[in-house]
């Protein structure tokens, strides 16, 4: 893994020598952004991010694609990547080094820069007879990749409705891959954490009829009893195409920051984000508002944060 993201990196690296000096002139800092699947709003929304920063600023930033939140964590860790994105449950995790990083030890060396938007919990099915958690018991679920945010999000809501993982066949497997399993038959249905609209559910409703299982109210109080990270949350309709809205839950899509990146680095980068939110070309660019990106208390923000934050009147937590 460490290998492909180097080539990708010098790749991305000589491209940007060429072809992008920054809107301020030469770049003083150069900075790695881990994002997700290439079939996931993580990478899509982060390229975007990335592409405006480098244009508007004197700070250069390449988006990746990596293996989600708890990938991102560790390459930070390592000093492989600058910035990237994480399920807010997943940081807290981090910090703590609990639930996904209990084998690991808690990670202290990053912080905050900005939560974007809530990621829902869907539960995608071709079949039309899944329409409770509690039917997919027996069934072929992908619950995401092993020890990923995902998979805890899925042992989470299986627990709330009484459920473990023996009670369904689980299935191991990325966006891109749970939607490939989906559409062969393979898997009767897969939990997916991901801003809605994502391109692993647009793609697959492209040739086959979904399905997104709701959560109700008394389940979803259950599950906030001992996991107050989630919040409830609403997929529209439109959102996929289908015949109502579904009830579901959500957690934050938190962007991070190693702690030794300049202050200036990430100022530029969360003042660009906000102060040209309207020129982002994705769907996702609508929902930032800075009091919600303000609102992470795990983990203190980084001092680039707080600045901006501190200029729009906001006061954020700090190290």
């Amino acid at each position: 893994m460490k290998k492909m993201l180097a080539m990708m990196l010098a790749l991305a690296t000589m491209f940007a020598m060429v072809s992008c000096g920054g809107g301020e002139g030469a770049s003083s800092d150069k900075l790695t952004f881990t994002t997700g699947g290439e079939t996931g709003t993580y990478y899509a929304f982060g390229g975007v991010i990335a592409q405006s920063v480098t244009a508007n600023t004197s700070t250069a930033v390449t988006a990746v694609s990596s293996d989600g939140s708890k990938a991102n964590v560790l390459l930070l860790a390592a000093g492989d990547a600058q910035l990237g994105f994480c399920q807010s449950d997943v940081m807290a995790y981090a910090y703590n080094g609990t639930s996904t990083f209990a084998d690991v030890g808690a990670v202290k060396d990053f912080s905050t820069v900005a939560n974007l938007y809530m990621e829902q919990v869907q539960i995608v099915t071709c079949d039309p007879s899944i329409k409770t958690v509690a039917d997919l018991k027996g069934k072929k679920v992908s619950i995401g990749a092993a020890g990923s945010g995902v998979y805890f999000n899925a042992i989470d809501i299986l627990g709330a409705y009484g459920m473990t993982e023996s009670d369904i066949v689980a299935n191991f497997q990325n966006f891109a891959d749970s939607a490939d399993s989906l559409t062969d038959g393979t898997i009767d249905a897969a939990f997916i954490v991901a801003g809605a609209p994502t391109n692993a559910i647009t793609s697959l409703a492209t040739g086959k009829d979904v399905y997104l299982v709701n959560l109700d109210d008394e389940h979803i109080a259950k599950l906030m009893e001992t996991s107050p990270y989630y919040s409830k949350a609403v997929i529209p309709a439109d959102a996929y195409g289908l015949a109502s809205d579904t009830t579901t839950v959500a957690v934050g899509a938190v962007v991070i920051a190693r702690d030794d990146v300049s202050e200036d680095a990430v100022y530029n980068f969360v003042s660009d984000l906000f102060n040209n939110k309207d020129s982002l070309a994705h769907g996702k660019a609508a929902e930032l508002d800075l009091n919600f990106a303000a609102s992470v208390t795990a983990v203190p923000y980084h001092p680039g944060a707080a600045k901006y934050f501190a200029e729009q009147n906001i006061t954020v937590p700090t190290k």
